[in-house]
């Protein structure tokens, strides 16, 4: 059997089906090199000196880890250059990135969360990358936040890379997912998985249990249901499985289902959830939707939201089609 590297896959999504154009194929290109950069500056740890704090905090006051850092540096410098953006938009920097003037400046803008799970960092468990991929509004004079305020239907692609045991690529271009594992020895990432499906049931449910006591009514009963296992309501056992990295947890559900919920809870109420709209929900929701899950808010579709700011937070329940319809539907009672 052939092997089908990112760059022909890419190449015959353009060709045969017109999916993507070249400069859209192009920016993917581009991301994955710098996840393949990323990955090794992970992989060397200790003996490259970028394990621990950096010292400083980001926009959402969060403290960094050097690898935050060093992440979002070369996502940004491998993508300056193309011609394919006209700006970019990071979880760990207040204001968008411009294109600077020496560069041609594309249709595209690039949204990123350049190291999610990177508490995990230190522990030495899965952490990786998000990213989202919106066009330019038409007619923009000068790109700001303004630009970036699209919902997530508007998205044109959205990927994830995990950095575990091996390197993954996860990616839909709207025309379902599929993952492709780095090769280290040559240096290229292979499909390994097409059209990825999530089963519609699961016995797998992953959420932070340590916030129970804040969480809303309907996200308590639909808990406290799966935890009364075969003696419940639903007459079977789950097993809780929580990374505390999105990445390896919807890589999970992508493999062999299951539902992640980071809800809206006492704790988080005043800033409207715990994950970002723009680096995380939306990007991952459009993944889920295109392997045939469910993603939302509890209330709402997660990719009909109107952004109304850069980094805007919102409650995430996303998975398993008929786990998630239960706990919008406990939502609605």
């Amino acid at each position: 059997m052939a092997i089908i590297t990112l760059s022909r896959f890419l190449i015959e999504e353009e060709r045969n089906k017109q999916i993507i154009c070249a400069d859209l194929r192009f920016l993917v290109e581009i991301v994955s090199r710098a996840c393949k950069a990323i990955s090794i500056a992970i992989g060397k740890g200790s003996l490259a000196g970028v394990l621990g704090g950096a010292g400083t905090d980001n926009v959402q006051g969060e403290a960094q880890k050097k690898l935050d850092v060093i992440s979002n540096e070369i996502l940004l410098e491998a993508n300056e250059w193309g011609g394919h953006l006209a700006a970019m938009a990071s979880e760990e920097m207040e204001d968008p990135h411009l294109i600077p003037h020496r560069y041609p400046k594309g249709e595209y803008l690039l949204v990123f969360d350049p190291l999610d799970g990177s508490s995990n960092i230190d522990v030495n468990i899965s952490v990786g990358t998000i990213f989202s991929v919106l066009r330019c509004p038409e007619g923009v004079p000068a790109v700001d936040d303004k630009a970036f305020l699209q919902p997530g239907t508007q998205q044109v692609c959205a990927g994830f890379a995990v950095y575990g045991p091996t390197t993954l690529l996860v990616l839909t271009l709207g025309d379902g997912v599929h993952c492709f594992t780095l090769d280290r020895e040559f240096g290229h990432f292979v499909l390994t998985q097409e059209n990825i499906r999530i089963p519609e049931d699961t016995k797998e449910f992953a959420i932070n249990m340590s916030n129970a006591r804040f969480w809303e009514a309907p996200v308590k009963r639909y808990i406290d249901e799966l935890l009364a296992g075969q003696q419940g309501p639903r007459g079977k056992d789950f097993n809780m499985r929580w990374v505390a990295s999105m990445v390896a947890d919807v890589f999970r559900i992508l493999t062999r289902g299951g539902i992640f919920l980071y809800p809206l809870d006492g704790k988080m109420q005043d800033k409207g959830g715990k994950l970002r709209l723009m680096y995380e929900a939306n990007p991952m929701a459009m993944i889920v939707e295109q392997a045939g899950g469910v993603a939302s808010t509890g209330r709402q579709r997660i990719l009909d939201i109107g952004p109304t700011s850069l980094h805007q937070r919102v409650p995430v329940i996303l998975g398993s089609k008929n786990e998630v319809e239960r706990v919008v539907a406990y939502h609605g009672q």
